[in-house]
């Protein structure tokens, strides 16, 4: 095994939900803008990145956010807290994501499609009742890839991280004049632990893999 990987299963391995903070560590600008790309560089579908960030740095906007999220003090302790957001009509990046590769006439262009019309308009198909709830699928879907691959980025650069779900998204959107485009999918506070975390147990992995498939269901046959 290379160290490479040793190190990659390592911060897969030690990282956990933390929730009390050393409130005196900081994080410059510059340290969060990083995390946040390397977010960022999440899968998603047809890479049309479905998720957007709010970082809470301010002590007045952590304090407002701090009734929000139920009293959580890891809000507040933290260096940043992140809101993480889906994008409810994602498919409006259609153009930002491949629109230069188009022009450029990279053959990378539509993804495998027989031409960038035939992908844009499944897109455009996938996304076109806004009454389905496949937008809101994809939007908590896709933004919790990047939200994982976030606590997983600070933990490979020594940080901490805790997600949360449990706040109030309504108060939030209100709060923080989130667009209707967006829904609050969780909060991820991340800084440096001032409590270890509390350790917790996996099933085995012999409890959790089906191979190829349930058994059926004699009683439903």
């Amino acid at each position: 095994m290379s160290s490479t990987a040793k190190d990659f299963f390592t911060v897969l391995r030690e990282r956990n939900s933390v929730r009390h903070f050393d409130a005196s560590h900081k994080l410059s600008e510059q340290e969060i803008k990083e995390l946040l790309e390397l977010a960022g560089s999440a899968p998603s579908s047809w890479n049309l990145q479905h998720w957007k960030f709010i970082a809470f740095t301010k002590a007045a906007a952590k304090e407002k956010l701090l009734p929000i999220a139920n009293g959580q003090k890891q809000v507040v302790d933290a260096s940043v807290t992140v809101a993480v957001l889906g994008d409810l009509q994602a498919h409006r990046n259609v153009e930002a994501v491949y629109g230069p590769a188009i022009q450029a006439g990279s053959e990378n262009a539509y993804a495998g499609y027989s031409s960038h019309t035939a992908m844009i308009a499944q897109i455009e198909e996938a996304y076109a009742d806004d009454s389905s709830s496949y937008r809101r699928d994809e939007a908590i879907r896709n933004a919790s890839l990047a939200a994982m691959q976030l606590m997983l980025a600070a933990k490979a650069k020594g940080l901490d991280s805790g997600p949360m779900v449990g706040f109030d998204a309504n108060a939030f959107v209100q709060a923080f004049h989130v667009q209707p485009r967006y829904i609050p999918v969780l909060l991820v506070a991340i800084g440096k632990a001032a409590v270890p975390a509390r350790p917790t147990s996996r099933f085995p992995v012999e409890q959790t893999i089906i191979w190829n498939g349930f058994e059926p269901d004699i009683a439903t046959l």
